[in-house]
């Protein structure tokens, strides 16, 4: 995910390979965090697999949302302010998500909490940089993070603080893509109708800690409307008519955004769902096929600029964003339908997708460096 918001760089170019090197433990903490999330989803889905914790299973949820999600946000946002003091945050939000894995729950909880306030601390020293709506929503991004991290240690359950988990990583989005469109000139009015559905969403969630199926519909209508000004609105609109990398990113986009008016419609209908297959779909369509679909689009972009590594564009990477869609649709349908055969598939095969991604990104940069695009 993309983020401009300082322009900080690294200003002596010999420093950059072992700015990279540092930031190499947090990125493994991340991935360590999404295997272990996925080793965990397997049981999920009803396959006979060895879990050597529980937890693997149990924290599928918060391993993706924070320990590997809220990582790579939290590091991309520690790169771009460019102070030391800033990669606390994803440092505690890998190690939290280690620490959770492993099934110490309680301190896993205070240290991905802390992470989440500790993010908080990077937007305020932005904000004394410069203002912005789109800053503001991002901000509430990470708020939402925070508030749901101390639910989750007073008490509150997974599917509690689910909305605090979608509001994080949606209006951190968000905000992100507001950011893009007013370097594109989008006139005020426009961008005002983005803040009112960021507040929607952040209301939903607040709402959910006392009324739990109001607060998921208000927070699914904040998801619809989020959608609908996305679609019209974003500059992907106007690159998908391009090629190479910014056709793809484009593709990401709107394929995700799709999702995410899916997840809203679902939420609103259902509010908190009380049936299996119900909440699988309202998780997953936005979790899986709005948030992954970002960072697919974005990877290309983001990694080369935290770890100075090489991420061309190659035509190989539709290859899993065409499964990774292909399967959730194979998944919702099945959760909808009860069809629990459907859904134990379209789960795999999304997992297939993930590192799939993995893999045709390392081919990629292979076939590029031996001068074969």
């Amino acid at each position: 995910m993309e983020n401009q918001v300082t322009g900080a760089r690294d200003h002596h170019p010999q420093a950059a390979p072992r700015l990279a090197a540092r930031r190499l433990p947090l990125l493994a903490g991340a991935l360590l965090s999404l295997l272990v999330a996925l080793w965990g989803a397997l049981a999920l889905l009803n396959l006979d697999v060895a879990l050597p914790r529980t937890s693997f299973a149990r924290q599928h949820g918060p391993l993706m949302a924070l320990g590997f999600l809220g990582t790579l946000i939290s590091l991309e946002r520690a790169v771009a302010l460019g102070r030391p003091w800033a990669y606390v945050s994803p440092a505690l939000a890998a190690a939290g998500g280690l620490i959770t894995a492993a099934g110490l729950l309680t301190p896993g909880r205070m240290l991905l909490t802390a992470a989440g306030g500790w993010l908080i601390a990077i937007y305020i020293t932005v904000l004394g940089r410069r203002t912005g709506r789109d800053l503001t929503v991002q901000l509430a991004g990470a708020v939402a993070w925070y508030i749901g991290g101390l639910l989750w240690i007073g008490g509150r359950t997974i599917g509690d603080i689910v909305p605090w988990l979608a509001a994080f990583l949606i209006l951190t989005i968000a905000g992100e893509r507001l950011e893009l469109a007013r370097v594109a000139f989008l006139g005020k009015r426009a961008a005002d109708g983005l803040v009112a559905a960021a507040a929607l969403l952040f209301a939903g969630a607040a709402v959910s800690v006392w009324w739990a199926g109001p607060g998921w519909r208000l927070t699914g209508l904040g998801m619809v409307a989020l959608a609908a000004w996305l679609a019209l609105h974003d500059v992907a609109r106007r690159t998908v008519r391009g090629t190479g990398l910014p056709r793809f990113a484009a593709a990401c986009l709107l394929a995700g955004y799709a999702w995410l008016a899916v997840a809203g419609a679902i939420w609103l209908a259902a509010g908190r769902p009380a049936s299996t297959g119900f909440y699988d779909a309202a998780l997953h369509a936005v979790f899986l096929g709005f948030v992954i679909s970002m960072v697919f689009g974005h990877a290309p972009v983001i990694l080369p600029a935290v770890l100075r590594v090489r991420l061309p564009y190659h035509p190989i990477l539709y290859a899993p964003l065409a499964l990774l869609h292909a399967s959730l649709l194979v998944r919702v349908v099945g959760d909808l339908a009860g069809v629990s055969l459907a859904r134990t598939v379209g789960g795999v095969l999304g997992e297939v997708a993930l590192l799939l991604f993995g893999a045709c990104a390392f081919a990629a940069s292979r076939l590029v460096g031996r001068g074969r695009t």
